[in-house]
C-alpha cells in the first residue's frame, strides 16, 4: 500500500526504525485503522466494541519488534484510541509506537492515545514512543497519552518517550505498577517552542519487594513556551528508585520541575534530583571558535542535552 506525502513525512519522524507493513505492525490513519498485520509470536487484532487493537505477544517472542504508528493529516479531526497489550511470560519484545499530526488547516486536530500494558512474569518488553507536529496551519495539533503498565514478577519494562516538536498541548498521565524484583527504566525528551504548553504526570508505585525505577526526564523549553513535570515514585515494599529532571530554559519559557518521593516502607530506598539552568555560556563560546554562529551552537547543545 502506497501513502501520501504527509503520511510518509510524518511516519518518517516518529518511527525512526522504519515502518513496513510486515511482520506485526498496524497503521492508523485519520481516525481508522488502515492496515494491520500479525507475526509468528505477535498478534494484532482489532478491537470489536470501540477503536484501537489488542497486542498479543508469545512467550516464544525473543527480540521480536512490533510497530502501531499513529498519523493525522485532516484538520479538525479527534482521534481516541484504545490500545491493549497482553504479554505472555518469558517474552522479549520492542514496540514501537509514536503519534504524528500534520495539520494545514484553522481547526485543531487531537489524538488520545490510551494504552495498557498487562506484563506477565519474567519479561523483557521496550516501549518507544515519539510525538511530533508540523503543517503550516494555525489549527492546534495536540496529543494527550494515557498509559498504564503492570509489570509482572521480574521483568524489566523499559519506556523510551520523545515529543520533537511542533506539539502545541500535550498532557502526559502514566501510571506503573511493580510487581516483586520488577524493574522500570523511564527515559523522557521533551521539547517546546513558541506558546506551547506540556505537562507530565507520573506515578510509580513500586508494590513488590526488590523492585526498582530509574526515570530521568530531560526537556528544553524555548520562546514562552511553559512545561510542568510532576513525577511521583511510590515505596511500598523494599524497593529502590531515583527520580532525575533536567531542563534547559530559554528566552521567557517556564518549567516547573516537582519530583515527588513517598516511602510506605521502612526499606524503601528512594532519590530524587532536578535542576533548571540556561545554556552554560562556556559551551556556547567554545563552540563558537569553531566556526559555528550562535543559533548553531545552541542546536548542538540542545541535541546533546536531549540525546
Amino acid at each position: 500500500m502506497q501513502f501520501d506525502k504527509y503520511t510518509d513525512q510524518v511516519l518518517s519522524q516518529i518511527d525512526t526504525e522504519g515502518f513496513e507493513q510486515k511482520g506485526a505492525f498496524s497503521l492508523r490513519q485519520n481516525g481508522r485503522s488502515l492496515c494491520y498485520g500479525s507475526s509468528d509470536h505477535i498478534k494484532v487484532i482489532p478491537k470489536s466494541d470501540k477503536p484501537g487493537i489488542d497486542l498479543k505477544i508469545s512467550g516464544e517472542a525473543k527480540g521480536d519488534w512490533v510497530h502501531i504508528p499513529v498519523v493525522i493529516t485532516v484538520p479538525g479531526l479527534n482521534d481516541v484510541v484504545y490500545n491493549d497489550f497482553y504479554v505472555e511470560d518469558g517474552a522479549e519484545a520492542n514496540i514501537v509506537a509514536g503519534c504524528g499530526i500534520h495539520n494545514s488547516g484553522c481547526n485543531e486536530s487531537r489524538h488520545d492515545g490510551i494504552h495498557t500494558f498487562h506484563i506477565g512474569k519474567n519479561c523483557n518488553v521496550r516501549y518507544e514512543e515519539k510525538h511530533y507536529g508540523e503543517g503550516e496551519g494555525t489549527g492546534e495539533r495536540i496529543l494527550n497519552p494515557v498509559t498504564e503498565v503492570y509489570v509482572g514478577e521480574n521483568s524489566v519494562f523499559t519506556m523510551d518517550t520523545a515529543q520533537i516538536r511542533g506539539v502545541d498541548s500535550t498532557v502526559r498521565t502514566t501510571k506503573v505498577h511493580l510487581a516483586e524484583g520488577a524493574k522500570l527504566y523511564v527515559t523522557e525528551k521533551l521539547m517546546t517552542h513558541d506558546q506551547q504548553t506540556a505537562v507530565s504526570n507520573m506515578d510509580v508505585y513500586l508494590e513488590g519487594p526488590g523492585s526498582s525505577a530509574q526515570i530521568i526526564s530531560r526537556s528544553v523549553a524555548k520562546g514562552t513556551s511553559i512545561q510542568t513535570f510532576h513525577p511521583r515514585a511510590i515505596g511500598e515494599a523494599a524497593c529502590h528508585a531515583h527520580v532525575q529532571c533536567d531542563s534547559i530554559i530559554m528566552d521567557t519559557a517556564q518549567i516547573a520541575s516537582i519530583p515527588e518521593i513517598n516511602a510506605k516502607h521502612i526499606d524503601a530506598a528512594i532519590i530524587h534530583e532536578a535542576a533548571i539552568g540556561r545554556i552554560n555560556d562556556e559551551q556556547l563560546v567554545k563552540l563558537r571558535t569553531f566556526g559555528l554562529t550562535e543559533e548553531q551552537a545552541e542546536a548542538v547543545i540542545i541535541e546533546n542535552f536531549l540525546n
